[in-house]
């Protein structure tokens, strides 16, 4: 079966179809199915945090929220550490069981290691796919905590935080990063002692907007949609265009650490046999690239 074929049995609905492209834009086939899509454009809702934060119960009633809105829904569950689907992934979709039978809401895991350029390579060509077969929201979700946390906001806006009361939560978000990425901060398991206090602490390292909610109970999850929506509005061309930015050159730098003859010139430079300007100018002008007509700026840029 051709593309083009697998690309109209999943307009029909054919999960199947819609499975297999999937797995296609994931692949070095990845080009051929962008070729036949359209421009149509979709919403990307990170949601990250360390494990055990209820992320995907999060995601959960969010896919109900969003249901009840009448808008379709895909949920990415992106596993960094492993090309296959393993056990932190089939949880999400034991909690998303409520979901399973609904035509309207996808639900699939996105392995990013092996993938040239990790989640900026493996997201964007999905959520096209899925914007051109008519879905209206993806929830990414990043399993456990390491460099797709920080990479989200290079793919989702908003980038939603999700934290527990106690244990350190704030400090150890605001340590690993995950506070510089965040636009919306939700406390989840509010209903423990400490909510309070983690609210205050994490106001002093961030100004995103902070919420409480209880995801098991479907507490404050109303208020959490109401401030991804607004979030929403306020986008602009200039975070736009700072995202693509962002994916730009997170490819570019992944292409040029598999470039062949990075090892050579790099083992050059070790020798003394070249310096290291000369060996990134050889490096950019043997990938295509317009070299650089100084020592370079540390950000392999494309442009």
């Amino acid at each position: 079966m051709t593309i083009a074929e697998l690309l109209a049995n999943a307009h029909n609905g054919s999960t199947r179809a819609v499975g297999r492209l999937l797995s296609l834009v994931e692949s070095d086939r990845r080009d051929e199915v962008l070729a036949l899509l359209g421009d149509r454009t979709m919403r990307v809702i990170g949601v990250t945090g360390p494990p055990g934060a209820g992320k995907s119960t999060t995601i959960a009633v969010l896919v109900s929220a969003y249901r009840r809105r009448g808008l379709r829904v895909a949920v990415l569950a992106v596993d960094p550490s492993s090309p296959y689907s393993g056990g932190a992934l089939l949880g999400d979709r034991i909690r998303m069981a409520a979901h399973i039978d609904d035509a309207d809401v996808l639900i699939r895991s996105v392995a990013t290691r092996g993938h040239l350029g990790g989640l900026a390579a493996a997201v964007p060509a999905a959520v096209r796919l899925l914007a051109d077969l008519s879905y209206d929201v993806v929830l990414l979700e990043t399993v456990g905590v390491g460099q797709s946390e920080i990479e989200i906001s290079a793919v989702a806006d908003p980038a939603v935080v999700i934290l527990n009361p106690g244990a350190g939560d704030a400090v150890q978000a605001a340590k690993a990063g995950l506070l510089e990425v965040a636009d919306i901060v939700a406390i989840n398991k509010a209903d423990r002692d400490g909510a309070d206090q983690t609210v205050r602490d994490l106001h002093a390292e961030t100004a995103a907007p902070i919420l409480k909610i209880v995801a098991a109970r479907n507490e404050g999850i109303d208020e959490l949609v109401e401030a991804i929506e607004a979030h929403h509005r306020a986008d602009d061309p200039v975070r736009r265009a700072a995202r693509a930015r962002a994916q730009i050159l997170s490819l570019a730098q992944s292409a040029l650490r598999a470039h062949g003859g990075l090892d050579e010139l790099a083992g050059a430079v070790a020798e003394g046999r070249l310096d290291v300007y000369s060996a990134t100018r050889a490096l950019l002008s043997d990938a295509g690239q317009e070299p650089p007509a100084g020592p370079p700026d540390d950000r392999l840029d494309p442009s």
